[in-house]
Order: structure tokens, then C-alpha cells, then sequence
């Protein structure tokens, strides 16, 4: 069994929400298409992953694939780009928020400069369930809080900042599950210096939006 589930095949296994198709789990794993589906071919020979009006993959063969890949995550810990997808492999729901989001709603145009040494990311998760994500991300090394660690308090150079929240509403953008624009925007324009020039490029972006902000940032440039 774990000849099959290398590391692509144990995210993919991971990916996989019922009905899904291999396009679908791609974009959640962020990974080339042919890549993806070259392992769930692997998988489905197997008998790991089965195909009916979309894929399907048994909770034992699932539970094995998510030991796998936390054990693979304590020998190697995770990249800046593995955290984004390990979520996803998590049973309970979850959006990016605050700078995250604005990454997600610029599709990946707009990037706080932050260190890679000392990088959080931000989730916004349910209030019932966040004993279960700090568990979960336990398992993987990676420290969790309610409010960004200065970078000395920590082994690592990642940590997962949790915005419990009694409800969600989650939208998705290229594959990541994300908090909804408005409350994004709100939340740029409590940052307004750090992100004027993140609106600028939404109100390009969306045409239905009227943000009123890209001349000022054409004009901040000329100056």
C-alpha cells in the first residue's frame, strides 16, 4: 500500500471530496492536471479511489494517507506552499482571511511582502471545531494561536493564526476557499495604507466594483 501512496497520491487522496472530478482536485492541490490524474489512475488500479459520477475514496484509505503525510511533514517540514494546501486535508470547514485573503481575491496579484522565515497564515475556522484544527495541525508541526507569535517564540518559521467565528461564508477563487470579498475589502480599508494599491488592482480587476481608489495610486506614482 505505501508503494501506491507516495506523496502526490496521498494529497491527492486527501483532496478528494466526494463527487469530485480530477480537474476539481487539482485545484485544490494547485498541481498540473496530468500530474493529478496520472495518480489517481495509480490509485484507482489500486482499488484506493473509486469512480462513480465523480471520485470517491474510502475514510480508512483516507485516515492512512493523512498518517502518511503529517509523518512525511515531521521528516520535512512543510513549505510556505504545502501550508496553503494542508488545510484542505483537514475534515472541517475553513476560508483564508485578512492577508490571505487579499492574496486569494488578487489571485495571487497582491502579496504583503512578508519574511519567509517568520510567515503566518491566517484561516478563519468555526468556533466549534477549533480544538480539532489545533490537533490537526499539530500533527503536521505547525504551531497554531489566536493572534500572530513574534517570530522568537517559535521552532519554525510558519505559524497558522485561527479566526474562530461562529458561522462561515465561504466563497472559492482558483481553488481556495476564501472569507467573501466584501469583508475583505472592509478589511483593506481598515489597512488602508498597506492595501491601497490592492484595491486599486480589485476595482480592475471586478468591473461591477467602484472602489474609487486607482487614481489615487496613479497619482501617489507620479509623485
Amino acid at each position: 500500500m505505501y508503494e501506491i501512496l507516495d506523496d502526490t497520491a496521498a494529497q491527492v487522496i486527501l483532496a478528494i471530496e466526494s463527487g469530485d472530478s480530477i480537474r476539481r482536485v487539482a485545484q485544490h492541490l494547485h498541481t498540473p492536471y496530468e500530474t493529478v490524474r496520472q495518480a489517481v489512475i495509480r490509485l484507482e488500479d489500486a482499488g484506493y479511489v473509486h469512480y462513480d459520477d465523480g471520485l470517491d475514496v474510502d475514510d480508512r484509505v483516507r485516515d492512512t494517507a493523512r498518517e502518511l503525510v503529517a509523518a512525511s511533514a515531521g521528516v520535512s517540514p512543510p513549505s510556505i506552499e504545502e501550508a496553503y494546501v494542508i488545510p484542505q486535508f483537514s475534515d472541517w470547514p475553513f476560508a483564508f482571511t485578512r492577508i490571505d485573503a487579499v492574496y486569494v481575491w488578487t489571485q495571487g496579484g497582491y502579496q504583503v511582502g512578508r519574511d519567509p522565515e517568520d510567515y503566518p497564515l491566517f484561516l478563519a475556522v468555526r468556533e466549534q471545531d477549533v480544538d480539532a484544527w489545533e490537533a490537526f495541525f499539530e500533527s503536521f508541526g505547525l504551531p497554531t494561536a489566536f493572534e500572530r507569535q513574534p517570530s522568537e517564540a517559535l521552532a519554525g518559521s510558519l505559524q497558522i493564526v485561527l479566526d474562530p467565528q461562529s458561522s462561515l461564508d465561504i466563497e472559492h477563487v482558483e481553488g481556495y476557499p476564501v472569507v467573501p470579498r466584501e469583508e475583505t475589502i472592509t478589511y483593506m480599508r481598515e489597512h488602508y495604507a498597506t492595501f491601497e494599491s490592492a484595491l486599486a488592482m480589485l476595482d480592475r480587476m471586478y468591473e461591477e466594483l467602484d472602489l474609487d481608489v486607482a487614481y489615487r495610486e496613479t497619482e501617489r506614482i507620479q509623485s
